[in-house]
């Protein structure tokens, strides 16, 4: 296994995309994020899916930063500008649970305002519930936390046997399927611009047969744990999903239902947009995380 990193060549000029680099390592492994806002804000954490990184948050970054809050926003291993080893099998779910974990201690986070979709809510919702003691509330969009015991939908199968199949694997297109934005081509260039060749895409690969789909699978253990610890999650909690998302439409229900701390939450339903949220309507979520922000207190 070789460990893969981007040349910096690939992200000159990526429009909309002018945030500082910063760069932490976990374990043995360089993990870039974008840090924008004062440092003594309360903490946004924004995290990704899949395939995308950082670049989707482009349009959410600046009006949290201006509303004071401090925003950070990382490449998950394998993505963006953060390093990529060649062999998917060097990725597993507790793996990338592991390196958000230590990223947020390295960094020393604490009472963390966690925004996450598709992947990042696979990855934050475990991390959240582990560490309960160190975020203060949740926004989930387009995201869920499957545990194997549901059914997943047609539309998910179909994405994952073509992560596993195809030949073809193109990242910036594959971003553009899951919006209802019609993307620029430069923008779908910067989408592509973490993975310069095949050898560079084995995280995005990965991560589709990564989800758990039978109750056997090795995450499903933590992830029912991790179900059991939102069933006492007294914290603010908001759901922020979109209507025109074929995978996790719908999904929210579960969790207004569950989590104690959904409870009397005004919860937001994002129209006209598909699963990549933020690329459709990344001002419009952010306004609606400032509003849960300043309407909720910050708990420890």
């Amino acid at each position: 296994m070789n460990i893969l990193r981007t040349p910096d060549s690939r992200f000159v000029d990526l429009p909309d995309y002018d945030f500082e680099p910063n760069y932490v390592h976990v374990f043995d492994m360089r993990m870039h994020y974008v840090d924008a806002g004062p440092r003594d804000g309360e903490v946004v954490l924004l995290l990704h899916g899949e395939p995308s990184w950082s670049y989707l948050y482009r349009f959410m970054i600046p009006p949290l930063r201006d509303a004071g809050y401090r925003v950070i926003a990382p490449d998950l291993i394998g993505f963006g500008k953060s390093d990529k080893p060649d062999d998917k099998t060097a990725y597993s779910y507790a793996g990338h649970v592991d390196w958000m974990s230590r990223f947020i201690d390295t960094l020393d986070l604490r009472k963390i305002t966690l925004f996450c979709q598709d992947w990042g809510s696979l990855i934050g919702l475990r991390v959240a519930a582990e560490n309960a003691h160190q975020f203060s509330r949740i926004v989930l969009g387009n995201g869920g936390l499957p545990t194997g015991d549901q059914q997943m939908p047609q539309a998910f199968r179909i994405w994952q046997r073509f992560a596993r199949y195809s030949p073809w694997f193109p990242i910036g297109k594959i971003i553009q399927k899951g919006t209802v934005t019609d993307l620029s081509d430069s923008v779908v260039a910067a989408y592509d611009a973490p993975f310069p060749t095949p050898r560079f895409k084995a995280g995005a690969r990965a991560f589709p047969s990564l989800v758990p789909t039978t109750p056997k699978d090795p995450a499903s253990m933590a992830n029912r744990s991790a179900w059991e610890a939102l069933g006492q999650w007294r914290k603010p909690f908001l759901t922020t999903f979109s209507n025109r998302d074929p995978i996790t439409r719908g999904g929210e229900r579960v969790f207004q239902k569950v989590v104690p701390g959904a409870q009397g939450q005004t919860h937001v339903s994002i129209k006209n947009a598909g699963h990549f949220l933020q690329e459709d309507k990344g001002p419009e979520l952010a306004a609606a995380i400032i509003r849960f922000m300043q309407e909720s207190s910050p708990v420890a």
